[in-house]
């Protein structure tokens, strides 16, 4: 089972996250938003509300939509944070 330990928006409905054993996964979640509980988040602005549940170790939106970690890790593509940060212009985070 995984956990997230850390978000940030990457652009459209995509995002970048932290599991528990250190890699960084980059997920698209807009073929994912089907259902009243996900529609809200196809608004950009409500989408990048996201956040971390600590309770849950998952990603969470204030309407109660959220993703099982283990769906997130599955979907996820893996990338070089370095790498990533360089391209995108942010600083890297720190371990």
């Amino acid at each position: 089972m995984h956990f997230v330990r850390e978000v940030k928006h990457a652009g459209g409905h995509k995002l970048l996250l932290r599991f528990e054993d250190g890699t960084v996964r980059r997920v698209d979640l807009e073929r994912h938003l089907d259902g009243e509980i996900f529609e809200p988040l196809k608004d950009q602005r409500y989408f990048r509300t996201v956040r971390v549940d600590p309770d849950l170790d998952t990603i969470v939106w204030d309407n109660g939509a959220d993703f099982s970690p283990d769906f997130l890790y599955e979907i996820g593509e893996e990338v070089d944070e370095a790498e990533l940060a360089a391209a995108e212009g942010r600083a890297p985070w720190n371990r």
